[in-house]
């Protein structure tokens, strides 16, 4: 296509093949990202009314039958960002039984990400400030607060809310707050009541709502130490509010205490994780460590939309980086951000049931990818992904790809923590500390003693006790985590 013709396609960010629907959704989103109303950046008007144009052609049909009779064939190459796919085996084989496939995804900027400048930011914190917070958690908190308050760049909108039985904003969003004066409502802040999260998040998200803008990245941190009871649903549809606005959700947990099953299910809804923060002295560092990756960030989310494939079953999928995380298994499945210096990488574990492989190939996932990129004025063009594979006689002899090898490896020892677990909340203690053996084992074998021996002081717990020690599940689970984040930082440089 000559360079001075718009691609009324690439402007709305849809498929060529896009039905009417999805055509009238994009200009929808589009139109809203740059409404002269909301925009007055130089340019974003004249961007506005190529998407009007663009749309008055496509929901044509007339039109549309016109426009397409004049594009050239299809390039399958995005000029935004790039992607790879690796698999664990060459083909399928014909046998009667269930098969395990696993892929490995890459997504990462491409070469002109330096030209798109550091997106603003609308972020909110949501801190618990319950009793069991006082002390020198509290002093970290409120310390580290101020600390992101003054790292400010004059475009980012912040706000604060705490929470406890009940939540109350301490900063309101907004731009360029008043520092001293906002400081010195971060100093006031005392700890008093219980932990009810559902208020915090609640709260959190109605301040993010109020200068909700798809030019920024619009996230909530959530740290608590404790745990919140009867308002899970509540919370969890909370998230799935926020991620159909683009809003995404990190938490933190403080200690042993809080529920990490829950906070990861929270945070996972909008293609977040969470992290666990042993000791109070440790809430600067990964406060100020996520702060550092939400300004760095090139695509704040990645969303996978798919068809199910006939007897072909997505078993397990978990986000290597940049944030290391279990990914909820429902289309649209948002797989988590793209930074500027780390792609994304998920692996996904696949089951091919036998009836699927009757046929000399097989799908096993047809669906697109949709990259939200807050710097970028229009939609960037969606990226189809049909991930295939021949079925053949006989196994091909040619071996896995180092990449996957190195990634197989480190989930290998996070998923052995995650059967311990499984087996404890299901009473079978011996089997659980079998699970943290075996999981020693592999430790020992990989150098990190340490962690081993923390595997084999949970064993002989569950054995004897019937019980993890105070933070055992989570020091486990948590390091075997980062492990696998180490191991898949290392191959991507």
């Amino acid at each position: 296509m000559p360079s001075n013709k718009l691609d009324h396609y690439a402007i709305l960010g849809v498929f060529r093949d896009a039905s009417q629907e999805e055509i009238k959704r994009a200009y929808f989103e589009a139109a809203q990202r740059l409404h002269p109303d909301k925009n007055v950046a130089a340019g974003e008007t004249e961007l506005f009314l190529e998407i009007q144009q663009s749309y008055e052609i496509l929901s044509n049909p007339k039109r549309r039958s016109l426009y397409d009779a004049t594009l050239p064939p299809i390039i399958d190459e995005n000029s935004i960002v790039k992607h790879e796919v690796f698999f664990s085996r060459t083909n399928l084989v014909k046998v009667g039984e269930p098969q395990l496939i696993y892929v490995l995804l890459d997504v990462s900027p491409r070469d002109q990400k330096e030209s798109l400048p550091a997106p603003p930011l609308n972020i909110c914190l949501v801190l618990d400030r319950s009793t069991s917070m006082q002390g020198e958690k509290m002093d970290m908190v409120k310390a580290t607060a101020i600390q992101l308050l003054r790292s400010l760049r004059p475009v980012d909108v912040f706000s604060m809310v705490t929470f406890s039985d009940r939540a109350e904003v301490i900063i309101p969003a907004g731009l360029n707050v008043d520092s001293r004066k906002q400081e010195g409502r971060i100093q006031m802040i005392q700890a008093s009541g219980a932990t009810e999260i559902f208020n915090g998040l609640e709260a959190g998200i109605k301040e993010i709502r109020r200068t909700l803008d798809p030019s920024r990245v619009n996230h909530i941190i959530l740290l608590t130490d404790g745990q919140t009871y009867g308002d899970e649903q509540a919370c969890l549809q909370l998230a799935e509010q926020a991620a159909a606005q683009n809003i995404g959700i990190s938490g933190m947990g403080i200690g042993h205490e809080w529920n990490d099953i829950f906070l990861d299910a929270i945070a996972s809804k909008t293609g977040g994780s969470s992290a666990y923060i042993a000791k109070p002295k440790d809430i600067q560092r990964l406060l100020v460590e996520k702060f550092n990756a939400l300004v760095s960030t090139y695509a704040d989310d990645v969303l996978l939309e798919f068809k199910e494939q006939e007897d072909v079953k997505i078993n397990y999928v978990f986000r290597l980086q940049p944030e290391g995380g279990a990914v909820q298994m429902e289309s649209p499945m948002h797989l988590g951000p793209i930074l500027r210096d780390t792609s994304l990488h998920v692996l996904f574990e696949i089951l091919v049931g036998p009836s699927a492989m009757e046929k000399d190939a097989i799908t096993l996932l047809n669906g697109s990818l949709k990259i939200s990129i807050a710097a970028r004025s229009t939609p960037v063009p969606p990226i189809r992904l049909n991930l295939a594979r021949d079925v053949a006689s006989d196994p091909s002899p040619e071996p896995p790809p180092t990449r996957i090898l190195s990634a197989l490896s480190r989930l290998t020892l996070y998923r052995m923590q995650e059967r311990a677990r499984v087996a404890a909340d299901a009473g079978e203690y011996d089997a659980a500390a079998r699970h943290l053996q075996n999981l020693a084992t592999h430790l020992l074998s990989q150098g990190e003693s340490s962690l081993a021996k923390t595997a084999l002081f949970e064993a002989d717990n569950l054995e004897k006790m019937h019980a993890w020690s105070a933070s055992g599940n989570k020091d486990i689970k948590y390091s075997t985590r980062a492990l696998l984040l180490a191991g898949s930082k290392e191959k991507a440089r």
